[in-house]
């Protein structure tokens, strides 16, 4: 290391050279880097989708979901897999090890799914959902019209919108929802097709020869081949009608005399509206690993330059229904004007102190040089920029000037003091030997931090993947202020301070004052040594008092400025009632000011993750006013809206959260709340009378907001079996009474016509005036082998039971799950209210639960963390020791922890007393700088015993103590002035998770700094064993 040191003053211009193609590197990389809110930190999964049409969720689950379950559990490295059935859609998650190739799982669940062909039903094919990145969506845009309507908005969306967007560079999908989808329908009169003897068989037959495409060959003689084309598919509805078919005498009929032929559109499963007006949303999906950033400025370019088209179609497009990047805006440039105001303030504490604009500088560059090192060496971690990393280098920033601060100010006072020698030293030599003077103290402090830190790279899940970044930011910005130190600044100081002929050789008139004052505080201290230890005891004491008060959090509310609100209605709530119910909704809310615009989209996406029924909605709510306090205010005016039962939206359920939240939550749990509780077995109905009571439960208990049941029952349904004998009797097949069924009320797909190269189904159904109830249902009419007209209901079992709208399973396990958001009450206690609760409950036969959610992934983050900090303790201990050579000094060094931490108890105490895993980060961070004062006090008492010859003694003491008062204000101010930014704007967009840790430190640094040069040189003078050694002392 001296080989380092001597290498960078000799070549002091070639260090500085280095360091500013560092400087421009890291710049390159600054641009270069992606930009995010948080890291990724989706778990590896694969979702596959099955689109299985006409299907209840009985028969899904059954014969669609269970047989995708039972083929890829056996796949190496799944960690979990969980499923949802409804009525024709089927979604199994398969979650894998996080140490697992995602791209090698795809491919073998891929080769696990084209197995099944033989074993599920016919046409019923899975699809693997393309790959998205965590946050998943990355725009949220809407299309509106006051001409056209819901079909040709749906057409224009299907058509030009979303091909368009699809070619934008790191689009996965474009989920879509609302609009009507094109099809002409055959729709029969049973009357009529009773009348002329025909059946719904008869029409199939007839509509799928009407639509055939067939190619007509070519003509070959002896000199050229002729192509033949052929013309003769129908394409409009009169072409349609005029369709002829024989009944079974003969009689030539045309379709329109047993049909009405309409330009209709397919049975919807969704529906939206734009700010109260009916139209089409669609939600943007990020493919894993793009740059939110850059892909939202080039779908925003995408989106204007189809502005011109739309307003020939006099269609408007609502281009920022929902834009994360404008989070990701807010919280990088907050988060930058807070680094750079940190920065101007350091620069001015380090003038203030040192009154030398060199030596303020030569400090101050380690900032750059630090943060611009850890960026380059993060872009080849390909690690990119995004809220977390961005806070590992803003809490960074106070302390990566530390180490320079220690050296450049010894090196300074060292130059003055040579200053006044008779025989003065060869400035070479003088920087050399300051800078060895400290380097061991620097080089430890600076381990110890690092080693400190580490437990956070260890945290696993969620907690691991957010805060595993901030860590390595962190470390990785303290490890390049170290190189700075021992590199860069004493080239610098060799240049700038020892060619200084006018270099002044007294203390500035800070230090002055301080010094002068700063001795008879020690001497008064020393006076009353015992009372200033018992008082010191009892403030420990009384702030640690305050820790059983704190309230725990996984992460603080995050204001987006966006707010995503579910409502969900009663099982089988058609889309025109939660339309409704949804329009009510959104006019309140548009009034609040504040509020920019309202999206409200209801059911599920086409080829979609989600399994939502039209009972379910979701609101989007995009914010003008994105300050902290005006969101919190709008949340607070929404709430009264949608909670007020006076506003007439009784049975309907809403819950309110932020979008990144959200995504947190679901990451954890599958479910967007802070608790969820999975209530396993296997019969349904004894599984639903336990979640009721569960749910009632959870309505009791303190703290408890927005309790709803995944999967409630109670769902409308018509149950249709086929009488075997009767089905004999008649010569009926039963795939031809399905199929009649599904026609009269899926509308039967039976051929397909092509307009501008878009595929546009025929299908066959019955007009809606006869399929209101049961009894139509019994008078579908079917043919026989023999040719005779029957009715459904002679050849089956029609009744109307309660159903299913949706069933889940974990593990291959039915569950039923009850999940609950968490109004100002502290998550642990609540968690253990929900046990105590769950307790109460008798259990059907068989019965079991699971508390997982934000609860689990606390729990488990802190246990991490606590463990591995254990670990971590022992590692510092072993340094402290190895660095003292004397386990009384250790001992006494440790008395500066229960002080620091009183002042980060205090500072989290006026913040609301709330504790996430991002304040027990900033409480290790403040235990790192702590230790480091700590240790750079000690090392000098060392120091003047060992090299300078002193004997320990109280003059000794103070000396020592004076010495080093300047570098360690420095240093606790410069990290605490470099947090104040944040501090203050603790609540902001961007600085949620910062804020309270950036308080913590800077509470910490203010109770630690006392002690360290108030009280820890008596303890040491009484206390303290310092002797010549032989150990390897600072």
């Amino acid at each position: 290391m001296s080989s380092l040191i001597k290498f960078s003053i000799k070549y002091a211009g070639v260090i500085i050279g280095l360091a500013l193609i560092i400087v421009v590197y890291g710049i390159v990389q600054i641009k270069n880097s992606p930009l995010n809110v948080f890291p990724e930190f989706s778990p590896t999964q694969v979702v596959i989708q099955t689109e299985s049409p006409g299907f209840s969720t009985d028969l899904v689950e059954k014969l669609v979901t269970r047989p995708i379950e039972v083929m890829v559990s056996g796949t190496i490295g799944i960690k979990q897999i969980r499923s949802q059935s409804i009525p024709g859609l089927s979604v199994v998650t398969v979650i894998f090890d996080e140490d697992t190739d995602i791209y090698r799982n795809r491919q073998s669940i891929t080769e696990k799914l084209s197995t099944l062909t033989n074993i599920l039903p016919t046409n019923i094919i899975p699809k693997i959902t393309p790959l998205t990145s965590s946050a998943s969506s990355v725009l949220g845009i809407g299309l509106t019209s006051d001409t056209k309507n819901e079909i040709q908005l749906r057409t224009f969306a299907e058509n030009v919108v979303i091909p368009h967007l699809m070619a934008v560079e790191g689009v996965a999908d474009v989920n879509r929802f609302g609009g009507k989808v094109r099809q002409l329908q055959i729709k029969t009169i049973p009357k009529k097709l009773l009348e002329n003897d025909l059946s719904l068989q008869d029409i199939f037959t007839a509509a799928k020869k009407s639509s055939a495409v067939r190619g007509g060959g070519f003509i070959q003689n002896e000199n050229q081949r002729i192509i033949i084309n052929t013309e003769g598919q129908t394409l409009t509805t009169r072409e349609l009608e005029q369709t002829t078919l024989f009944n079974k005498q003969g009689k030539l009929l045309r379709l329109k005399d047993v049909a009405v032929i309409e330009d209709g559109y397919t049975p919807s499963i969704s529906s939206a509206s734009i700010n109260g007006q009916i139209g089409v949303y669609l939600s943007i999906q990020g493919q894993l690993g793009s740059d939110t950033y850059e892909l939202t400025e080039n779908l925003e370019t995408a989106i204007e330059s189809l502005l011109s088209v739309a307003n020939k179609e006099e269609i408007t497009i609502h281009p920022e229904l929902f834009k994360p990047a404008n989070f990701i805006d807010a919280s990088i440039k907050g988060l930058r004007v807070d680094i750079i105001i940190g920065a101007i303030l350091v620069i001015g504490i380090l003038y203030l102190f040192l009154f030398n604009f060199r030596t303020a500088f030569i400090s101050a560059i380690a900032i750059p040089l630090s943060l611009l090192s850890a960026i380059a060496v993060m872009s080849h971690m390909n690690l990119g920029l995004n809220v977390m990393v961005l806070s590992g280098l803003a809490i960074a920033l106070g302390e990566v000037v530390d180490d320079a601060i220690i050296d450049v100010e010894n090196i300074f006072r060292r130059l003055r003091e040579n200053k006044t020698l008779k025989n003065k030293k060869p400035l070479y030599q003088v920087v050399f030997e300051s800078s060895m003077e400290v380097r061991k103290s620097v080089v430890y402090a600076t381990l110890i931090i690092v080693i400190v830190f580490l437990p956070l790279l260890s945290l696993t899940g969620v907690a691991g993947k957010l805060f595993g970044p901030l860590g390595i930011a962190y470390i990785l910005s303290i490890l390049a202020s170290l190189v700075v130190a021992l590199t860069v600044t004493p080239a610098m100081s060799y240049m700038l301070l020892g060619q200084n002929e006018n270099l002044n050789t007294e203390d500035s008139p800070v230090i002055k004052s301080l010094k002068k004052n700063y001795r008879n505080i020690l001497l008064r201290i020393e006076s009353h040594s015992k009372v200033v230890l018992i008082i010191s005891l009892f403030v420990i004491a009384f702030g640690l008092s305050f820790i059983p008060l704190f309230k725990t959090h996984f992460i603080p509310p995050l204001n987006e400025g966006h707010y995503i609100m579910h409502m969900t209605a009663y099982p089988g709530t058609s889309e025109k009632e939660s339309l409704r119910i949804g329009n009510l909704v959104t006019e309140q809310i548009l009034e609040i000011d504040g509020v920019r615009t309202v999206a409200q989209w209801v059911g599920r996406s086409p080829l979609g993750a989600d399994t939502f029924g039209t009972h379910y909605s979701e609101f989007e709510i995009e914010l003008s006013k994105k300050s902290g306090k005006d969101q919190r205010r709008i949340l607070s005016s929404i709430q009264d809206i949608v909670y007020d039962k006076d506003n007439g939206f009784v049975g309907v359920n809403f819950a309110i959260n932020t979008f990144l939240t959200e995504r947190i939550e679901e990451t954890i749990s599958g479910y967007n709340a802070a608790v969820v509780v999975n209530l396993y077995g296997k019969n349904l109905d004894t599984l639903d009378q336990d979640a009721i009571k569960v749910a009632q439960m959870l309505e009791t208990l303190p703290g408890s907001k927005d309790i709803m049941l995944q999967s409630p029952p109670g769902n409308p349904q018509v149950n249709i079996k086929l009488l075997p004998e009767q089905l004999t009797n008649f010569g009926i097949s039963r795939a031809d009474a399905l199929d009649v069924i599904r026609a009269a009320y899926e509308n039967l797909p039976v051929a397909q016509i092509y307009e501008r190269m878009i595929p546009v189904d025929i299908a066959v159904t019955i007009d809606s005036e006869f399929k209101d109830g049961i009894e139509d249902i019994k008078k579908l009419p079917l043919s026989s082998s023999s040719g005779q007209i029957v009715e459904l209901g002679d050849i089956a079992h029609i009744t109307q039971v309660s159903g299913r709208s949706k069933i889940l399973h974990q593990g291959g396990k039915r569950v039923q799950t009850i999940t609950s958001n968490i109004d100002d009450y502290d998550l642990n206690d609540f968690v253990f209210n929900v046990k105590k609760g769950l307790e109460r409950i008798q259990l059907g036969s068989g019965n079991y639960f699971e508390i997982t959610g934000e609860a689990q992934e606390n729990a488990q983050s802190r246990e991490d963390l606590i463990a591995h900090s254990t670990i971590a303790i022992a590692g510092v201990l072993l340094m402290l020791y190895i660095a003292f050579g004397t386990l009384k000094n250790l001992s006494l060094t440790l008395l500066n922890l229960p002080f620091a931490l009183i002042g980060g108890v205090i500072a989290a105490s006026l913040h609301g007393g709330w504790i996430s895993i991002g304040s027990l980060v900033g409480f290790v961070t403040l235990f790192g700088i702590t230790l480091r004062n700590s240790i750079m006090l000690i090392s000098h008492y060392q120091h003047l015993v060992d090299y300078e010859g002193h004997v320990w003694n109280l003059e000794t003491c103070i000396l020592g103590a004076s010495e080093r008062l300047p570098s360690i204000l420095m240093t606790a101010l410069v990290a605490g002035l470099a947090l104040l930014p944040i501090a203050i704007g603790s609540g902001e967009p961007g600085k949620e998770i910062e804020g309270p840790m950036a308080m913590i430190i800077i509470g910490g640094l203010f109770t630690s700094t006392i002690l360290n040069l108030l009280i820890l040189p008596t303890v040491l003078l009484n206390y303290g064993d310092f002797k010549k050694t032989k150990f390897l002392n600072f």
